[in-house]
């Protein structure tokens, strides 16, 4: 065993920890996917000494309706279709953003925000793809799931207040039930099939879009 003198001082521990929490949410399914997601949490909580943390925002999930046997995974799958490393990944960061963790490649302005807030119904009332979420909100705070537009992924947007939910939409490019599995698939863009806000009852915080309609998993 090394000497305590040549182990890393815990801030540099800590740097280390953010920094790996925030790559496994970017890119859940190389880091283990919720499972690895829950260890990078654990560890930096308990580097803090706030173990209780994560009991309290389990108990939270579970009043959402956000939490399962399974895990968050199991509560996306009467919302959303399969394939949901990347919508799993924007549960934990809700709370990753509020302790401070989250690194953001944007923030929005209290008015970019409002705004966000206050299109989303009428907005999602027509089929969109990844590159009209953009076009029209700019660019996501964070990217849950990777830039390869074959794949689905969910775009995160955040203010600076840690107390304001966090806004995802979630966006899918998987095969059709009754089509053949192909590769590429047949979209160049991911469809979006909601938008979810992170501070309602986990069924009320879906808004869908026409496509995400269809395809809602039977209740």
């Amino acid at each position: 065993m090394p000497a305590a003198d040549m182990l890393a001082p815990s801030d540099e521990i800590h740097t280390y920890l953010v920094a790996r929490l925030n790559d496994a949410l970017r890119r859940p399914g190389m880091w283990g996917g919720e499972l690895g997601i829950r260890l990078m949490l654990d560890h930096l909580l308990l580097l803090e000494r706030r173990q209780e943390a994560w009991d309290d925002e389990q108990r939270a999930l579970e009043q959402r309706k956000a939490w399962t046997p399974t895990g968050v995974k199991g509560a996306f799958g009467g919302f959303l279709p399969a394939d949901h490393d990347a919508s799993v990944a924007s549960v934990y960061a809700e709370f990753a953003h509020r302790q401070g963790w989250l690194r953001t490649d944007r923030v929005l302005s209290t008015d970019e925000y409002a705004s966000m807030l206050a299109t989303i119904d009428s907005w999602a009332a027509h089929d969109r793809v990844w590159a009209d979420v953009t076009s029209f909100f700019g660019t996501p705070s964070v990217l849950f799931g990777g830039t390869n537009p074959y794949y689905g992924k969910t775009l995160g947007y955040v203010t600076a207040g840690l107390s304001a939910p966090m806004v995802f939409f979630h966006l899918w490019n998987g095969t059709d039930p009754d089509a053949e599995p192909s590769w590429p698939p047949a979209r160049e863009q991911p469809l979006l099939l909601a938008i979810r806000r992170g501070d309602a009852s986990f069924a009320a915080s879906f808004t869908y879009t026409p496509e995400g309609h269809r395809r809602r998993p039977a209740q």
